[in-house]
């Protein structure tokens, strides 16, 4: 594997204190960089001070969108020991979308790497605060200057890093959410199952519309019949509907979670009988007035975020009596435990940090 080059920063920020943490307002000293060039492969692996780089004006992610993005995390336990959550997982997963946006792949183990060495450069800043934690994002943007519509020449990836707090200010409690028979996120066919910025950008106007309303997140149905559960604001869905959990199907409009394969693993080892299959608003509609139905989103940033309240065409449904439920707790602190080392980790998700 190519060595990585690092140049330490000659003058260290302050970390803030974890009472403070947001999520995603405040980075570390240093940044991960790595070229691509049509003919040379990916070359130049580097660790640098964080700081603003150069792009032409003409570049093509500027005017395309030809770039993709992850995101995961490392989490300092009692014990003091710095861990990443299913690290390889998430190298498999940029490639994926890689390959969505005809973006040259990356060798997995420098992505992993890469990860490895910059949370080691900068560890100071992994916050110890329970629920706090160190955001990962790994980013790929294309920047041959050009106008024109095809795949570039030429790309960069870079790795920035920062202390979290709670993505939403909810916390764990139940968050209000919008089925959306208006708009859509992605469509079959289209980038849904990568994590492209086209997709978040696809989001935002039906968000702020919800929130306008007082709801958190819109609830995507799907983009042809607006019937079927698609994901929830940025995280995949999931739902208890009496003894059966349900989660709609990987259809190629709809990001394959770290999170959510983690909990429908966990659901199957427990012996609940766990479906991936198309969900009907319908079908929701009517458990929630049944009151046997439980639900939450599960993604990277909340981790499990319950759902108290849903709203669709006028009317508000409130879900399991706007309480968080045992199932929903349970996975939370299940895969929280995990992250932080105070539950066993049978899966081997959890890789501590060197030294």
């Amino acid at each position: 594997m190519t060595q990585i080059a690092i140049t330490r920063t000659a003058h260290p920020k302050q970390t803030p204190p974890d009472d403070s943490l947001a999520f995603g307002k405040v980075f570390t000293d240093h940044m991960f960089l790595m070229n691509y060039d049509a003919g040379k492969g990916w070359h130049a692996p580097r660790i640098e001070p964080y700081g603003p780089f150069t792009l032409d004006p003409a570049c093509c992610v500027l005017h395309y969108g030809q770039g993709i993005f992850d995101g995961l995390k490392a989490f300092r336990g009692a014990d003091g020991q710095i861990r990443l959550f299913r690290v390889a997982d998430h190298a498999k997963r940029l490639n994926r979308s890689a390959h969505y946006l005809c973006i040259p792949e990356l060798d997995p183990a420098m992505v992993e790497e890469s990860i490895r060495a910059l949370v080691e450069v900068d560890q100071r800043w992994v916050p110890s605060k329970p629920g706090t934690s160190l955001y990962i994002r790994p980013t790929v943007i294309a920047t041959e200057t050009f106008l024109g519509v095809h795949p570039s020449h030429s790309y960069l990836y870079y790795l920035i890093i920062g202390p979290v707090g709670a993505y939403y200010k909810e916390g764990m409690n139940p968050v209000r959410i919008l089925a959306s028979d208006t708009y859509v996120r992605a469509v079959k066919g289209g980038l849904g199952a990568a994590k492209t910025m086209a997709n978040y950008a696809a989001s935002l106007y039906g968000a702020e519309e919800a929130q306008k309303a007082g709801y958190t997140q819109v609830l995507w149905l799907d983009a042809v019949e607006h019937r079927y559960l698609d994901e929830v604001g940025t995280m995949n869905i999931m739902l208890k509907i009496g003894d059966e959990i349900v989660t709609p199907p990987l259809n190629g409009a709809i990001l394959a979670g770290i999170t959510r394969d983690s909990v429908l693993t966990l659901l199957r080892a427990w012996g609940y009988r766990v479906s991936e299959r198309p969900v009907a608003i319908d079908e929701v509609l009517a458990a929630a007035k049944a009151g046997t139905l439980e639900m939450w989103g599960t993604g990277t940033a909340a981790v499990i975020s319950p759902v108290g309240e849903l709203g669709y065409k006028g009317e508000r449904y409130v879900i399991n009596g706007g309480r968080t439920g045992a199932l929903t707790q349970k996975l939370y602190d299940t895969i929280v435990g995990i992250q932080y080392g105070t539950t066993p980790d049978p899966y081997g998700w959890a890789t501590t940090l060197r030294g």
